[in-house]
């Protein structure tokens, strides 16, 4: 028993020391996106490749192996983590150091040549580098797939247990009460749209006055400004960053609702998991539900878009609309446009199978990086009848396929999917959701996301802990009933 219990705990030492190596390097990830002087790039990018070599080289030491044959677990925790352990040893083991290091070093410079040629309208100076991404990315995909879909073996590192086809079967499954919904929606009475002036040091105070209430803590955290709004870090360091339109302040104080539920899953795992493989979200599908669920099921609903309506008078004065209502009916529009994050619970959706299919299309080598604002544009046109104007507007909008992230896209669907089948079950079991919200106080529902599904972090698989969240298997459905009962009234 002795020996059993030194084998686990020399394990989990140095998988201590790789996870806090590893919050170094996603730090280092944060400040390239919002602080790092745009010279600083080539060094940056040697950095992080850097590190990326210390952190390959940790993860595939083999004692790892030697430890984990040795060890014998005494609890659920245990079992966790030595799981989840073996399945990122076993993983990375495939993965050559050099390309490891290759890809961090590219996908960081990539990052910063996204930025520029999304800011010039300069499709054809990223389409160099996206090549790079994507031949390295298939070199990874072939190494893990190991003769099966490179695809499917990227997507991994997403969603553990996801695949392509179930991904293909849930947006099939989705697509035509979707497109029907739109239809509906688009043929009705246009929603109002608000006017004014929306200061940015006000919408500022707005965000981080919403963020506290929706559960951030900015004593472990910070917000700041960033081309494309995410979170990053885990346990006692979560940031988050927004942008800020002037014209269009839903802009700025969705975008922080979504990232404080990324964020408030991170700052919520139990302290007991921190540096460890549960100490973090179990998955991206999973980390989507909480930021899908924060923002459109909590923040858009229709109790809390009241209060918000009273507070930004408060603080803007005259918007634009005239009553509670058309303000709910502002926030929810459904409106044709080109921009993801900013786009509607019914369009999102479509957005994402897009990106979904022409991602796969680029790591199976149906599709080369030449091609791919052709092929955006022609299905976009084909998908929401409109011709795509710029390339910040097309395929340069988001920053994923410049850092890398294939097999990423389908999680924000899935993510939408948990989130109908939790806020359902939240709303079963809890009846005063709604009476909170109208006080601008989401607390019972965040502290429910906390009680059954955050605190976990990464102790059970993802559809485990959606399941044992909810009490049910997920499904689709709770997600589109939620969506044709809102929209529905919206656009009767």
């Amino acid at each position: 028993m002795k020996d059993t219990l030194s084998a686990y705990d020399t394990l989990m030492a140095h998988q201590r020391t790789t996870e806090a190596l590893a919050s170094v390097a996603g730090r280092t990830g944060w400040d390239q996106e919002t602080m790092m002087p745009r010279g600083s790039a080539p060094q940056r990018a040697d950095e992080m490749a850097a590190l990326e070599e210390v952190l390959h080289a940790r993860r595939t030491d083999p004692r790892i192996g030697e430890w984990l044959d040795a060890a014998d677990p005494m609890d659920e925790v245990q079992t966790a983590n030595l799981r989840e352990i073996r399945r990122n040893y076993e993983r990375t083991l495939k993965v050559p150091g050099d390309l490891a290091a290759e890809i961090a070093r590219v996908t960081s410079l990539a990052q910063g040549k996204w930025a520029r040629a999304r800011e010039n309208e300069d499709a054809d100076a990223f389409i160099p580098v996206l090549a790079e991404v994507v031949r390295l990315r298939r070199e990874e995909g072939a190494a893990l797939a190991e003769g099966g879909d490179p695809y499917d073996a990227l997507m991994q590192d997403y969603e553990p247990g996801g695949h392509a086809s179930a991904m293909a079967a849930m947006f099939d499954e989705m697509r035509s009460r979707l497109v029907d919904l739109r239809r509906r929606a688009l043929d009705g009475e246009p929603a109002p749209r608000l006017s004014g002036t929306f200061p940015k040091e006000t919408q500022l105070m707005l965000a981080r006055e919403i963020a506290e209430a929706f559960g951030y803590d900015f004593q472990r955290g910070r917000l700041d400004l960033a081309v494309h709004p995410f979170s990053s870090g885990s346990g006692l360091d979560v940031r988050i960053t927004t942008r800020v339109d002037e014209a269009d302040p839903f802009n700025c104080l969705y975008s922080t609702i979504h990232e404080v539920g990324h964020a408030a899953y991170e700052q919520n795992v139990d302290a007991a998991h921190l540096l460890t493989p549960l100490g973090r979200g179990v998955s991206m599908g999973v980390h989507e539900s909480q930021s899908r669920s924060y923002e459109n099921q909590m923040g858009r609903s229709e109790a809390y878009c009241g209060w918000l309506y009273g507070r930004m008078r408060d603080l803007f004065g005259e918007i634009g609309v005239a009553s509670e209502r058309d303000f709910y009916r502002a926030v929810n529009a459904v409106r044709s446009g080109y921009i993801r994050t900013e786009a509607d619970e019914v369009n999102y959706n479509l957005h994402i199978m897009l990106r979904f299919d022409l991602e796969r299309a680029l790591i199976r080598g149906e599709l080369e990086a030449d091609g791919i604002e052709a092929a955006w544009n022609e299905r976009f046109e084909a998908d929401f009848g409109f011709a795509v104007d710029r390339p910040s507007n097309g395929f340069l909008q988001d920053v994923h396929w410049s850092v890398g992230l294939m097999g990423y896209f389908p999680t924000y669907s899935l993510g939408n999917l948990y989130a109908g089948c939790l806020m359902a079950a939240a709303r079963q079991e809890l009846s005063g959701i709604d009476a909170a919200l109208a006080k601008g106080d989401p607390s019972p529902a965040t502290t429910w996301m906390c009680d059954c599904l955050q605190r976990f972090g990464g102790l059970r698989p993802p559809v485990e802990t959606i399941e044992n969240a909810t009490g049910s298997p997920p499904s689709a459905g709770p997600l589109l009933d939620y969506l044709e009962a809102k929209f529905g009234d919206l656009y009767p």
